[in-house]
């Protein structure tokens, strides 16, 4: 079959399209910092990322980390596992709820935190380096937007026959 028997058939324009815009986006950065977090400091984006929600949300279930970066549980709970045996967290029982692990960032962690967290702010700053304060302040209500919406798309059902 050739590529000329589907000219009919509908593509999506990925220089148009805002998903894949904001995953092609996203894969590259988060390769990216993954590769120099693991070679400077001996963890990845996921790791980091956790540690980044702790600084702002310490004593939080692995629940309520998985909720807010929109991560699985299972690369969720590899991460803080790695962490843990690093002493970057620890985790307790939660008082109101004994099924449920807290977790909690350590004095070692933080201190990995702010060295990571120079790097990212310097990466971001790049990223950002073509933009006025204007734009920059409309992209982030734009993604922000685009982040309120995402229940919203994700509990979309088409109404197929099935």
């Amino acid at each position: 079959m050739s590529n000329d028997q589907h000219e009919d058939t509908p593509a999506l324009n990925l220089e148009y399209y805002v998903p894949a815009l904001v995953t092609f986006l996203a894969n590259k950065l988060s390769s990216g910092a993954s590769s120099i977090y693991r070679e400077f400091f001996g963890i990845g984006i996921v790791e980091w990322r956790l540690l980044a929600l702790l600084a702002v949300e310490n004593g939080i279930s692995a629940n309520r980390m998985c909720q807010v970066i929109g991560l699985d549980k299972s690369g969720v709970s590899r991460s803080l596992k790695l962490l843990e045996q690093e002493q970057y967290v620890y985790s307790s029982l939660d008082p109101e709820d004994a099924r449920r692990l807290i977790i909690w960032m350590t004095s070692k962690g933080r201190a990995l935190h702010d060295k990571v967290f120079e790097v990212a702010i310097a990466r971001e700053k790049l990223l950002l380096q073509g933009f006025t304060k204007k734009e920059i302040d409309t992209l982030v209500k734009f993604l922000n937007r685009l982040n309120d919406s995402v229940n919203t798309v994700n509990n979309f059902r088409p109404n197929i026959p099935k």
